[in-house]
């Protein structure tokens, strides 16, 4: 199946799919270039880049370390993973990657935009090693106790918990660090977690800009420093080379060539 060919709106109406309304999701896809996108989600995205530019081309780079940690994940032998926060699985998407590894790589992509969950499904249509859940990440014990999750997940087996370009979205009052400490606390040593979040440490009039933009779009964003970051992965310890900015965690892994923007950090740990 061709996850890639250019959708149709008549394709997507007859699911329920708003095609002439804007979705977060879908602007996302056309961000990295995906083909999951419709006329007013790109034009709602240009005006959006036209305030700033270089937003693009950060979300490319969170999605490039995405790729590189499911990759080095997956050649390290974790077989399942849950990826929180994932919008469409679209370009380079997990369990495209885990699968190339092992066809029988097992994803569960989790979300609560109804509209990315939707077009998820559509897409992993003829996948039984794939699935998604409408769900709220900051409810992890109904996330880990999913009937979906556990028919895919084992949890007695390692576990990669994915957790990249969202945990920015949570507030203080959200607790992300328990949150996370929560997911990783049922997972089976060997599991691990990889997170990348933003931060205000290198260029903080830039992360100011971003904030602010966020703030206006109804999503509002929570910068951190490197400590409060590293204190996201469940007490873990991370693996080499630690919390590092995006462009400099496990670089040959890398099939991108992306301009350096340190807007952020990333890293994953594994459970002993």
């Amino acid at each position: 199946m061709n996850h890639y060919s250019r959708v149709r709106p008549d394709d997507w109406g007859q699911d329920g799919v708003d095609t002439d309304v804007p979705n977060v999701a879908r602007m996302y896809d056309y961000y990295l270039g995906g083909l999951h996108n419709f006329p007013a989600d790109r034009e709602m995205a240009q005006r959006v880049v036209g305030a700033y530019p270089s937003l693009p081309a950060i979300l490319k780079l969170n999605r490039a370390f995405l790729r590189r940690a499911v990759k080095y994940l997956a050649k390290a032998g974790i077989r399942q993973f849950v990826d929180l926060g994932s919008g469409l699985p679209t370009v380079g998407n997990v369990h495209e990657i885990a699968q190339s590894v092992d066809p029988e790589a097992h994803v569960v992509y989790v979300d609560i935009d109804p509209t990315a969950v939707l077009h998820s499904r559509l897409m992993l249509v003829g996948n039984p090693y794939a699935t998604v859940l409408q769900m709220d990440l900051r409810q992890p014990e109904l996330v880990l106790n999913h009937r979906d999750l556990r028919w895919q997940i084992d949890l007695d087996q390692p576990v990669a918990i994915l957790a990249v370009s969202v945990l920015h979205f949570m507030t203080d009052a959200d607790n992300p660090q328990g949150l996370m400490k929560t997911y990783g606390s049922v997972l089976a040593p060997g599991s691990c977690i990889a997170i990348s979040h933003a931060s205000h440490d290198m260029e903080p009039e830039q992360s100011e800009k971003v904030m602010q933009l966020y703030a206006r779009s109804g999503n509002p964003m929570r910068f951190r420093t490197h400590d409060e970051i590293a204190g996201l992965f469940g007490g873990f310890p991370l693996v080499e080379p630690g919390l590092s900015i995006l462009d400099d965690w496990h670089p040959e892994l890398s099939e991108d060539s992306l301009p350096r923007l340190d807007i952020g950090y990333c890293g994953v740990a594994r459970k002993k």
